[in-house]
């Protein structure tokens, strides 16, 4: 008989949720001395973060100086202030401007977690404090068989983001990728991660050489097996205890029923907000109908519920409620859906249009995927559900790929019958396809058109900032981004808004810890990522915005229950 499994437990910090959030709190705790007990609701670890672009945004960071990027945390301060406007928190700013090269260096030292810098400009570097590159770092490639068990806990990419059913691609080589014989290394490249990828496969269920969000939850769960932190799965959160004035722990229902975990320092919320409970987007985000999210499906709002029934308040001082991105959206056989954001390889590429309902332009379409969100909801009647359409020829599709089509793609019929791109032999045709007057978007395409011989987009500015250009096509002039529109069939995906993840949660100070209704903390109580409103206040100023506050304010809230906190916020200067 199995030795009973006790119903209550103790530990120094107790940590709800397992994306970068919730690793990094607990990896720093540990590191710190503290006994940590991490709780995942679902069957994998990683959440939302393991299947996102991995990218952390940090200012100042040696890791870039030594790559020989110049900044500094003053121009961080000033790119930010200036991005985040009248919703600006000057102390969570400073916090996170101070701490983001401490967490890293931190990391990089006593853990496995390791960052390089990648020239990847902010996404408005022309504003005051931006930069054109060194701001955003991701984690290092991971062999997933140093994982050994636990890569099967691991959660796995978009499967639409890997090929051969499991082998996952860097964006650098990609084009290395459709053009193996372009040249020797090229042909290497390809052959070596390709044999590496069959020998996997005869002993993993998907390739074990890991990138971007895959790579880093991989990084964190290594480091955290080397210094023994128990890490548990299928464990939900159900109601935070109260002692007193104090969270003192938590109650779960897990395989052998309701359990209590006491934590004697600590309990951190990082259950990564609320994109999927639907009655806290109705409250949060009723000024952005949508209904596609992107969000991994347990992002339930599991913390942010236990935290306002112990006292705390939502922090409501956002300009925007999430992180969008505009999303293509795939039925699958099974009667599921696939929702595919925006970008993947056909972001700012030239010869591709993005138009409304009357088949008119309406942003430039190599802005950021959350700006271009922005952008469909100024766009369209309040209270609607935004609806708009990239329109492109068979040459952009064939070199660039479309939504999750890839270039040359030999399944794209199949697309075109499923319903997920429309095609049509005319432009006239395929105004009909997406229910636009004909004659407006035949004047929106040969405008367009003029605007690419030119090299100028009179009307939205195509290719006028180091984002644009960053994402375009270098072989393509006079602009990057721009190019005709002529060659038949021509095509239209469907985009509609979705979520990357919440920007509007708890509200926290600058050591992460929630406040009540009067502002001031809740002992023992932090919270850290998606769970909380973020310092970024719903604008979305460049790569990494998401993660990089998300792990730095984890790093602050494991420094601060672990009576070792980060330096005092000063909102007055370096």
């Amino acid at each position: 008989m199995a030795p009973a499994v006790p119903d209550e437990e103790t530990t120094d910090l107790l940590v709800i949720g397992s994306g970068a959030a919730g690793l990094t709190a607990a990896l720093v705790a540990r590191l710190h001395g503290l006994s940590v007990i991490v709780c995942e609701k679902a069957p994998h670890l990683g959440g939302t973060s393991a299947t996102s672009g991995g990218a952390i945004w940090i200012a100042a960071s040696s890791q870039a100086a030594r790559a020989g990027y110049c900044d500094s945390i003053e121009q961080g301060r000033t790119y930010l202030r200036f991005e985040t406007g009248e919703h600006a928190r000057e102390d969570l700013i400073d916090a996170f401007l101070q701490s983001g090269p401490a967490m890293v260096d931190l990391l990089e030292q006593h853990t496995e977690v390791l960052f390089d810098p990648v020239p990847v400009p902010d996404y408005h570097a022309e504003s005051p404090g931006g930069v054109t590159a060194g701001r955003v770092l991701i984690a290092r490639p991971f062999d997933g068989r140093r994982l050994g068990a636990d890569f099967r806990r691991l959660a796995a990419p978009m499967p639409r983001l890997m090929v051969l059913g499991g082998m996952m691609v860097g964006f650098a080589e990609i084009p290395m990728l459709l053009r193996p014989l372009q040249s020797w290394a090229a042909l290497r490249l390809v052959a070596r991660n390709l044999g590496r990828y069959a020998l996997d496969r005869l002993h993993h269920p998907r390739g074990t050489r890991l990138l971007n969000g895959n790579a880093l939850m991989a990084r964190l769960l290594a480091s955290l097996r080397q210094h023994h932190v128990d890490i548990r799965t299928g464990t939900s959160l159900l109601e935070l205890l109260a002692e007193g004035a104090r969270v003192g722990g938590a109650v779960f229902q897990c395989g052998t029923g309701r359990k209590t975990i006491r934590a004697r320092r600590a309990v951190v919320l990082a259950t990564g907000g609320a994109a999927q409970d639907g009655a806290l987007r109705q409250d949060l985000m009723r000024d952005f109908p949508h209904r596609a999210v992107v969000a991994q499906q347990h992002s339930t709002g599991d913390g942010v519920h236990a935290a306002l029934a112990a006292g705390g308040q939502i922090d409501r001082h956002v300009s925007s409620p999430a992180v969008w991105t505009p999303a293509s959206v795939l039925r699958e056989s099974d009667g599921s859906t696939t929702v595919f954001p925006y970008g993947y390889l056909d972001r700012g590429k030239p010869g591709a249009i993005a138009v409304n309902s009357a088949g008119q332009r309406f942003v430039n379409e190599a802005l950021s995927y959350h700006d271009v969100v922005q952008a469909m909801y100024r766009d369209a009647p309040s209270g609607v559900v935004p609806r708009a359409h990239l329109v492109c020829d068979s040459a952009f599709v064939r070199r660039y790929g479309l939504g999750m089509i890839r270039p040359h793609d030999p399944t794209l019929s199949a697309y075109v019958r499923r319903g997920y791109v429309l095609r049509a032999d005319t432009l006239e045709e395929l105004a009909t396809r997406i229910g636009a007057d004909a004659h407006q978007l035949l004047a929106t395409v040969a405008r367009h058109n003029a605007f690419a011989g030119t090299g100028v987009d009179l009307d939205f500015g195509k290719g006028s900032t180091a984002f644009n250009r960053a994402n375009g096509d270098p072989s393509v002039g006079p602009n990057p981004n721009l190019r005709a529109i002529g060659q038949p069939p021509f095509f239209a995906l469907p985009i509609t808004p979705a979520t990357l993840g919440v920007s509007i949660g708890l509200k926290t100070n600058a050591d992460a810890q929630v406040l009540n209704l009067h502002d001031d903390p809740i002992a023992g109580l932090y919270a850290c990522g998606n769970d909380t409103s973020s310092v970024m206040r719903g604008y979305c100023p460049g790569g990494g915005v998401t993660l990089g506050p998300a792990m730095v304010f984890a790093y602050r809230a494991a420094q601060h229950a672990a009576g070792t906190p980060a330096a005092p916020v000063s909102t007055s200067g370096e």
